[in-house]
C-alpha cells in the first residue's frame, strides 16, 4: 500500500503549490490526498486516518486529531509559527512534528511595512503623514522575518534596534541593528515596534500596558506574530490614555468592537495574512513536502519540533 501524504487546508494553497507538492510526493511513489476548504473538525478527524504524513497550515491538529491518525508518522506546519499543533499528542504518539522555519519570512516581514507606512500616512486619510527615514524602529525578537524586517528598513534609513535575548550582540549588529538589553527599553527608545515574537508560557500576555506605555509620543506598534502575546486589557487602557498612540496587526483582537472608540488610530485585517502571498504559499508547501520524503526515507528531522 501506498504511502499517504494529506494536505488539510482550510485555507488552501495557492494551485501552483499543490502541483509542487504533488510533484515531490508523486515521484517518491506516495499517493496525495487533498482535504480543502472543510467546515468542520471532524471532516479532518475523518481524513487523517489513514495517512502517514500530513501538512497543514494554520489548521488545529489537536490531540483528537492526532490520536485518529492511526498510521502517521510525521505532520508538517507549513510556516513558522507550530502552536496550532499539540505537540504533547505528537510526543505521546511517536509522532514527529515539523514546521517550515524561514519559508514566509520575507511575506511578513513586507506586510510589516505595509502596516508601518499605513500608520505613518494616518492611514490614508488625506490628512498630513511623516515618513519612516530617521525614525527608530525596534524589532522585537531576530529570527527569520526580524531579519528580513532589518534588511528592508535599511533600505528606509531607519534606525534599527532590536531586543533578542537568544540572540548574541554580534549576530544583532551583522543584521544592521543595535542591541537593546530589555523589552522595556526597546518600546521606551523607538518610534515604531515590530512585534515577531511566538506565543509560549512566557511570551502570552508579555506586551502590556506598563510595556506600551514607554513609548514616545506619536508610537506605532505593529503585530505580525500572534494575538496571545498581546494583553489586550492593556492595549486598550493604552489606546484611551494615548490618543497619539496607533497599534496595526494582522490578527483581530478577541473583542474588536473594544476598539472602536480609537477608530483611526488602529488596523486589523480581516484575518491572519502574514503568510499570505503566493510566493510565501509555494515556497512553505514545497518546503514541507520535501521535510516529509527527507523524513520518511531517510530520517531526517532537522525541523523537529516536538521532543
Amino acid at each position: 500500500m501506498a504511502t499517504k501524504v494529506l494536505i488539510a487546508t482550510d485555507k488552501p494553497f495557492a494551485s501552483v503549490a499543490v502541483k509542487g507538492i504533488r510533484d515531490i510526493v508523486e515521484a517518491q511513489g506516495y499517493e496525495l490526498v487533498l482535504l480543502e476548504k472543510y467546515t468542520s473538525p471532524a471532516e479532518l478527524i475523518a481524513a487523517v486516518a489513514d495517512v502517514d504524513a500530513v501538512i497543514i497550515r494554520s489548521d488545529l491538529a489537536t490531540k483528537e486529531v492526532i490520536d485518529a491518525a492511526k498510521k502517521l508518522k510525521v505532520i508538517v506546519r507549513a510556516g513558522a509559527g507550530y502552536d496550532n499543533i499539540d505537540l504533547q499528542a505528537c510526543t505521546g504518539k511517536g509522532v514527529v512534528a515539523m514546521n517550515t522555519p524561514g519559508q514566509n519570512a520575507n511575506a511578513v516581514a513586507e506586510l510589516a511595512f505595509g502596516l508601518m507606512v499605513y500608520a505613518a500616512r494616518d492611514f490614508y486619510s488625506g490628512k498630513s503623514g511623516t515618513e519612516l527615514k530617521g525614525k527608530k524602529l525596534g524589532i522585537h525578537a531576530l529570527g527569520n522575518i526580524g531579519l528580513n524586517v532589518a534588511r528592508i528598513a535599511r533600505g528606509f534609513d531607519m534606525e534599527i534596534y532590536a531586543y533578542a535575548p537568544t540572540k548574541s550582540a554580534e549576530y544583532i549588529r551583522a543584521a544592521g541593528a543595535i542591541p537593546v538589553e530589555s523589552v522595556e527599553k526597546l518600546y521606551e527608545m523607538c518610534d515604531y515596534v515590530s512585534i515577531h515574537i511566538p506565543a509560549t508560557a512566557q511570551t502570552k500576555k508579555s506586551i502590556n500596558y506598563d510595556v506600551l506605555k514607554r513609548m514616545p509620543k506619536g508610537g506605532v506598534v505593529v503585530n505580525t506574530a500572534r494575538k496571545e502575546v498581546m494583553d489586550e486589557a492593556g492595549l486598550l487602557k493604552m489606546m484611551a490614555e494615548r490618543p497619539d498612540f496607533k497599534y496595526l496587526s494582522d490578527i483581530a483582537p478577541d473583542n474588536a468592537a473594544d476598539f472602536e472608540p480609537f477608530k483611526g488610530r488602529y488596523f486589523f485585517t480581516p484575518k491572519k495574512m502574514g503568510a499570505q502571498t503566493e510566493e510565501a504559499n509555494v515556497n512553505a508547501g514545497l518546503a514541507a513536502a520535501r521535510q516529509i520524503v527527507a523524513f520518511l526515507e531517510h530520517g531526517d528531522d532537522t525541523f523537529k519540533v516536538n521532543k
